[in-house]
């Protein structure tokens, strides 16, 4: 009797599909039950960490948790590293070294490096891949290699409501106000003030607030319109395609002008 090979290819793919969701399953079961929250710190003992906090599995590199605290409603992302001292197992004191406000959001893939008091506001957004250090490598000597010079400590302050782009670095020292704008790849050092936004390395500003001329420059897009209350789903996928329809009624109009 012949082989038919068609049943034989449908088999295979059934279980390669079989075996594909299973595998999904267990890697989403494993990321659920891995993630830290405050009812399932895991193998952390953080000074505090909020209400609705959660930290994606795998974390980053988590060290000197007992001087860490970490507010309520806080998102940080897979990969985030989270470390006070320069290593761990150290005695770092009382007080706090690390602290992130409420609802603060840490991108895929940062590092948070407090050596020294470094605090977060509330609300404040960080891209992925952001570096914030309150240690820098020293170049004093010129007959002795960079990385074995002691280094330089500062403390670091990023204001309440700021946004900080993707791939920024924060250096030692920064104060930043609040709701301040860091452009992505921007490297940050010194004061800067309440809502400004900067950019460049050595970051600069480049636009401020002024409350009797409001931006300025002035900004380049009109301002998003928040969307009303009882607004359902529906409407705003209606109001969408609305939107995406205006231009061509505006090209044909044109055209038959």
């Amino acid at each position: 009797m012949p082989i038919n090979q068609n049943v034989f290819s449908s088999l295979a793919a059934w279980r390669r599909r079989a075996v594909s969701r299973a595998v999904h399953r267990g890697a989403r079961w494993v990321r659920e039950t891995a993630a830290v929250t405050a009812d399932r710190p895991g193998p952390y003992r953080f000074r505090r960490i909020g209400t609705g906090t959660r930290l994606a599995f795998p974390q980053g590199t988590v060290f000197g948790d007992p001087w860490i605290e970490i507010g309520d409603h806080c998102i940080i992302a897979q990969d985030v590293t989270l470390t006070a001292g320069m290593m761990p197992d150290l005695d770092l004191g009382p007080e706090p070294i690390l602290t992130l406000g409420n609802g603060v959001v840490l991108g895929r893939g940062s590092h948070v490096i407090a050596d020294v008091r470094l605090t977060i506001g509330d609300d404040c957004f960080f891209g992925p891949g952001v570096y914030l250090t309150t240690t820098n490598h020293s170049y004093d000597d010129p007959d002795v290699p960079v990385g074995k010079q002691w280094p330089r400590t500062a403390p670091v302050a990023i204001g309440a409501g700021s946004w900080i782009g993707t791939g920024a670095v924060i250096l030692p020292g920064a104060r930043l106000g609040r709701n301040v704008v860091v452009a992505a790849g921007a490297v940050v050092r010194g004061e800067v003030p309440d809502h400004a936004v900067v950019a460049g390395a050595p970051a600069k500003v480049v636009r401020s607030w002024d409350p009797q001329e409001g931006w300025q420059p002035p900004l380049r897009t009109p301002a998003p319109v928040p969307i009303p209350d009882g607004v359902t789903p529906e409407q705003l996928v209606a109001l969408g395609e609305w939107r995406a329809e205006e231009p061509a009624q505006a090209g044909e109009a044109y055209e038959a002008s």
